[in-house]
């Protein structure tokens, strides 16, 4: 396997786990970028660019990075809310009246975020159609009874998380979220990274096909990462009737990722396109000054990495940890240390920051895993950025 780009003196440790995860791990096509202190010091990437293809990935290949989107989705209402435009702790139908249906009047913006709303599922899941129009997602929550107190405990919002998010920027600004990153922060960044793929973007072919690979041999887990799931884990996503299974099934039958029509659609859970150096610059722009642009003051910064959430998760069944809208490192999801804030995406993607190394991480593969926090190829390059660094 050729593995293109550079690294900065001192992260080789990081091109030899890059290529190891094509050697050993089964990587088809991946990219990873790391930005230490708004300079880039890892651009990495190899493979294809589709997984079933031949073509090579190119430094500028994007893909569907599934739920890491979670974390680009976030940084819109935090920035509202430091705009004075969204009040964090104001309940969520004092912008959105019809939410407060079926006991969700005491439903906090804040509760969106941190995963403790009590709306991980829907009762009567919408279809891959249904789900290509803004209005639907929103309106199947707004109809849905909550299924814990709202507040009172935190499961992962797998699919409504994008619909309640994207809801509440709509009413205060008239935008979606996808036009609001675009223009607020892909724009002023630079990121070829968006949440509803323009016409001329998907007509150019940059976007790589993803799909599922089968499970590989894997190596020795690192410190706080099980490689094999607890039986209650396996059994959760087996039961058809568990919240587990009910959270991922919100949208029936889950949608063909490589459909123009699907990447063409915002939903800000699920189905943000990015390349490696997006993600991770994204993530930099949060921490720190990129070029002249920086995303988060200190106090948004702080309350993005605050923990909210911790424990066991009704939804995943593990012991998890979040923020405002973010995971938060973890025996689940393992980042670079105690104070790392960003979002993995299932079977794969991972983006996160850590603001006390200063370094931002983008790691984007074509090739999904069963895994759903911690991808064993993503927890390699990891591991070896750790090395580097010395965190």
């Amino acid at each position: 396997m050729d593995v293109n780009g550079t690294v900065a003196e001192g992260f080789e440790p990081v091109r030899d786990a890059f290529a190891r995860n094509f050697e050993t791990l089964g990587d088809r096509g991946a990219a990873l970028t790391v930005y230490r202190d708004g300079t880039r010091v890892v651009d990495l990437w190899g493979g294809t660019k589709d997984v079933d293809g031949t073509e090579p990935w190119q430094r500028g290949t994007a893909q569907v990075i599934r739920s890491a989107t979670k974390g680009v989705a976030a940084a819109v209402p935090l920035m509202l809310h430091r705009r004075g435009e969204l009040d964090l702790d104001a309940p969520v139908g004092e912008y959105w009246p019809e939410f407060k249906a079926r006991g969700k009047d005491r439903v906090l913006v804040r509760h969106v975020l941190n995963h403790r709303a009590g709306l991980p599922l829907l009762d009567h899941p919408i279809t891959p159609h249904q789900a290509l129009d803004p209005r639907r997602g929103p309106e199947a929550v707004a109809a849905q009874a909550p299924v814990w107190e709202p507040g009172t405990d935190h499961g992962y919002h797998a699919l409504t998380y994008g619909w309640m998010l994207d809801e509440l920027v709509r009413r205060v600004t008239g935008q979606g979220t996808g036009e609001w990153i675009a223009a607020r922060i892909a724009g002023p960044l630079g990121l070829d990274l968006w949440l509803g793929l323009p016409a001329a973007e998907e007509a150019a072919g940059r976007t790589g096909r993803v799909g599922r690979l089968d499970d590989a041999p894997e190596p020795a887990p690192g410190p706080g990462l099980r490689i094999r799931p607890k039986r209650a884990v396996t059994e959760a996503y087996d039961d058809p009737g568990s919240l587990t299974r009910r959270a991922f099934a919100a949208i029936t039958p889950f949608p063909d990722q490589n459909d123009p029509a699907y990447r063409a659609s915002a939903l800000p859970a699920t189905n943000g396109i990015a390349t490696a150096d997006a993600l991770a610059r994204f993530y930099a722009a949060l921490i720190g000054e990129v070029d002249g642009v920086r995303l988060f003051d200190a106090a948004t910064m702080e309350a993005a990495r605050a923990e909210e959430s911790a424990g066991p998760d009704r939804v995943l069944v593990v012991g998890t940890r979040f923020g405002l809208g973010y995971m938060l490192h973890g025996s689940a999801s393992p980042l670079l240390g105690p104070g790392s804030f960003g979002h993995p995406g299932r079977g794969g993607a991972l983006g996160f920051a850590d603001p006390e190394t200063g370094i931002a991480f983008g790691y984007v593969t074509n090739g999904f895993r069963r895994t759903v926090t911690a991808d064993p190829r993503a927890q390699a390059l990891v591991r070896a950025v750790r090395t580097a660094t010395g965190a």
